[in-house]
């Protein structure tokens, strides 16, 4: 008979982290969707059968917004060394939240088109996934994420509706001017017959 602490070594890890995210009241779909892991993943890290890596380990303490103190004991719970985690020198906002310097690289600048997206809000931002059908099975395939705060998704919303509405304004005036020849000549025609 196996012991049950052999079982789950992370348990105390799983429980902790179980209890974030159900404080924020998020689904593991939430979850495991913002830290780019699959929801059995995400069980077996919660029920503490495995310890997630560093880097995702990293990605669920920035997605909760934990404070220095409490990232310092779920690393010690994970087995890792303070030292290997450079969490002492992360920097923290005036709210005590975990700020990762993030540097995106423009590598591929071609545009990815997207026929899908999905869209998680919550208190800390906005998580845009955009998807595509995948040809061989038809199931979605997120081709890319975006992250942002919510007053900034508010300003990207304002600007698509505004760009769109012009869009459509210039864009059914220039659909009406052209017409075929003898539509023109007819037009023409019925606007004398009207005068």
């Amino acid at each position: 008979m196996t012991d049950k602490n052999e079982d789950y070594p992370f348990k105390v890890l799983g429980v902790r982290l179980k209890g974030l995210r159900e404080k924020l009241r998020e689904s593991m779909a939430e979850v495991s969707g913002a830290v780019e892991i699959e929801i059995d993943m995400l069980t077996d890290i919660e029920l503490g059968k495995n310890r997630p890596s560093e880097d995702i380990l990293l990605l669920m303490i920035s997605h909760f917004a934990i404070k220095d103190d409490e990232a310092t004991k779920l690393w010690e719970l994970a087995g890792y060394e303070q030292a290997d985690t450079g969490a002492s020198n992360m920097s923290t906002d005036e709210f005590g939240t975990i700020k990762n310097a993030v540097m995106v690289m423009p590598v591929d600048v071609r545009i990815a088109y997207t026929d899908m997206a999905h869209v998680m809000v919550n208190e800390h931002g906005v998580v845009m996934n955009f998807m595509q059908t995948n040809g061989l099975n038809n199931q979605p395939m997120v081709i890319s994420r975006l992250g942002m705060s919510r007053e900034h998704a508010k300003s990207v919303l304002e600007l698509l509706q505004k760009t769109l509405g012009s869009f459509d304004q210039s864009g059914q005036k220039a659909l009406s001017e052209p017409q075929i020849k003898e539509d023109a000549d007819t037009s023409k025609s019925d606007s004398k017959k009207q005068k």
